[in-house]
């Protein structure tokens, strides 16, 4: 048993060692057991407007629109089987959340082959905290239709505003992320490589999408398969987010506190089709003719047949600030409102008490 003594001298080193640490696998979603920690929907999307009907964990698998295939790759897509959908129905998806929330301090890396592409399509992977918005939306990966890019961005209460970034795209669409302002499109940034989305992304050999969620600013970057880092290619235990490069998107907390406006995030996949984005009248004749729900999402089921994600993993990394998986409480049900933070203060605050028994 430690000592008051050894207690005390760990209290003290502690933001010396955190200082020292590396960004650390704390979650891994690959192979076989790709779902079993993800929560389906089960839900028309009641969120965006969008006419999907996003299944249950059960009916995807029945309708294989979510499963593992040959190769180990996860796959969710739309219904590209059902013909003669009637006007008040909505084509079968899929949408899935994490159960865990990661805190600051963390990295997702989503590896993926294939994203979904096609007119009325919008798909996402991206992540939220509790109460959106009060906990904030950061948008990873995110296109409509058939655009040339994907782009990034982010969702909050008002008062985060992107000032003073550090990246590579000149694409800037909008600086405020408030959810109030400009339709809630948020503060959103285009990918200038042709390579994040659609037909070229697959042509290329698919890619990878970092984020680091920090206290100094929220990072995206985007790497074709080509150019993907050696130190992301070998299933690494740890990361170094400095040998990245600089990042394509950037919103750092000169004029947004992080942990004010983003609370812990749990991460999210989903292909909706038309709504409040993809069926924007201004955004879909960008790209598409005709109208986005009689012409496709009625309309012959072929439309959807690249309308999935084929995705080899997503591995979340994170420093040892903070506990990075955020759990229910035991006994309760799945909520995202339900989260356990341990933090630095709170672990020093454990370790006093030894002492004071």
């Amino acid at each position: 048993m430690l000592s008051s003594t050894s207690f005390l001298a760990l209290a003290l080193a502690l933001p010396a060692i955190i200082r020292a640490a590396e960004y650390g696998l704390v979650k891994e979603y690959a192979g076989k057991n790709f779902f079993d920690e993800w929560d389906f929907y089960g839900h028309y999307d009641n969120l965006t407007n969008g006419a999907a009907n996003f299944l249950t964990a059960s009916d995807a698998s029945k309708q294989q629109l979510a499963f593992v295939n040959a190769a180990g790759n996860a796959i969710m897509k739309v219904d590209n089987k059902t013909d003669n959908l009637q006007f008040n129905q909505a084509r079968n998806s899929v949408r899935i959340a994490t159960k865990d929330y990661f805190t600051v301090g963390s990295v997702w890396i989503a590896d993926m082959l294939h994203v979904p592409y096609g007119c009325s399509v919008w798909p996402a992977f991206w992540s939220q905290g509790p109460g959106w918005p009060n906990g904030g939306e950061i948008d990873t990966f995110e296109a409509v239709n058939l655009v040339a890019n994907s782009q990034v961005a982010a969702h909050t209460q008002p008062g985060c505003t992107v000032v003073n970034a550090t990246q590579t795209s000149t694409l800037v669409n909008t600086t405020d992320c408030s959810y109030q302002v400009n339709s809630n499109s948020g503060c959103s940034t285009g990918v200038p490589d042709p390579r994040s989305f659609g037909a070229a992304f697959a042509a290329a050999g698919g890619g990878v999408f970092v984020t680091e969620f920090a206290t100094t600013g929220i990072s995206v970057w985007f790497f074709s398969r080509s150019d993907v880092p050696s130190s992301l290619q070998n299933n690494s235990s740890s990361i170094d987010t400095a040998a990245f490069g600089v990042p394509v998107v950037n919103i750092p907390s000169t004029g947004c506190e992080i942990e004010r406006f983003f609370q812990a995030q749990n991460l999210i996949f989903d292909i909706t089709l038309c709504g409040d984005f993809a069926g924007n009248p201004t955004t879909f004749y960008q790209t598409c003719s005709g109208f986005c729900v009689n012409d496709y999402v009625l309309g012959p089921p072929s439309t959807y047949d690249n309308a999935y994600f084929e995705v080899q993993s997503v591995r979340v990394f994170g420093t040892s600030a903070a506990v990075d998986i955020q759990a229910p409480f035991s006994g309760a049900s799945h909520s995202r409102g339900s989260t356990v933070v341990l933090s630095l203060a709170g672990l020093t605050a454990i370790l006093v008490l030894f002492i004071a028994l």
